[in-house]
């Protein structure tokens, strides 16, 4: 048996095609658009872009417009707090990743559960799967850092460990591997925007990797790329991006 716990993933038809055309149209859209001239700035607002539709996603209301004027509904104020120190995560993600998923719930929760529940898993159940999910963050694969992202992303939405937030959770890690394997080292792409503008098809997705059959988890790493690159098209690097 291989020891690479991610490697059949890469195996499944159209897996690595996928990756590899999303990654490579990545790679193009940060180099061509002056990656070593983006400013902090740039930065700054591909997070408010994120949190924005990551809100949007978990339930609220409110408009980016909203979410610039007045930080928007109780929703989006929690996803801007948790982008501003999203960053700050990643040496924690690389050195102990279950205490950075743990700081990721707090930060997104701070003020709308117990203060005891805050990083805690909801169960015992839900600590395992933290416990396996921390493990396949520090596992050696030969898998795309993007691969591994997306799968971050789904076992967390869809085994919710925490008690409440679990989805601004899910994709802010999502975002935060992104960082810490060298993808969008400075997170210029928007991966929130874009499981927003494929909505229908990223909760179909969820639904079906929830099921844990190969099937489900196939379609959702397809699913993956597609949203990935729709999340590069809504980089503030993209002057006509939205």
């Amino acid at each position: 048996m291989s020891s690479d716990p991610l490697s059949w993933l890469v195996s499944l038809e159209g897996v690595s095609s996928a990756y590899a055309a999303t990654r490579d149209g990545i790679d193009v859209m940060l180099r061509d658009r002056g990656l070593r001239r983006t400013s902090p700035e740039t930065t700054a607002e591909s997070l408010l872009r994120g949190a924005h539709a990551s809100a949007v996603l978990e339930g609220s209301a409110s408009t980016l417009a909203d979410v610039r004027s007045s930080g928007g509904d109780a929703v989006a104020r929690d996803a801007v707090r948790l982008s501003t120190e999203l960053l700050g995560l990643v040496p924690v993600l690389q050195r102990t990743p279950l205490q950075a998923l743990a700081r990721l719930h707090a930060l997104a929760a701070a003020g709308s559960v117990d203060a005891e529940e805050l990083g805690r898993p909801r169960s015992a159940d839900a600590a395992a799967r933290l416990r396996d999910l921390a493990d396949l963050l520090t596992a050696k694969t030969s898998a795309p850092a993007l691969v591994v992202a997306a799968i971050v992303h789904a076992d967390l939405a869809t085994a919710a460990p925490f008690a409440s937030h679990n989805g601004i959770v899910a994709r802010a890690a999502e975002r935060l591997v992104l960082v810490a394997r060298g993808v969008d080292e400075k997170s210029l792409v928007v991966p929130e925007a874009g499981h927003l503008a494929l909505r229908a098809e990223y909760e179909s997705n969820l639904r079906g990797y929830a099921s844990g059959s190969p099937a489900g988890v196939h379609a959702w790493l397809l699913y993956g790329a597609e949203a990935f690159a729709a999340g590069a098209e809504a980089s503030p690097l993209r002057r006509d991006a939205v």
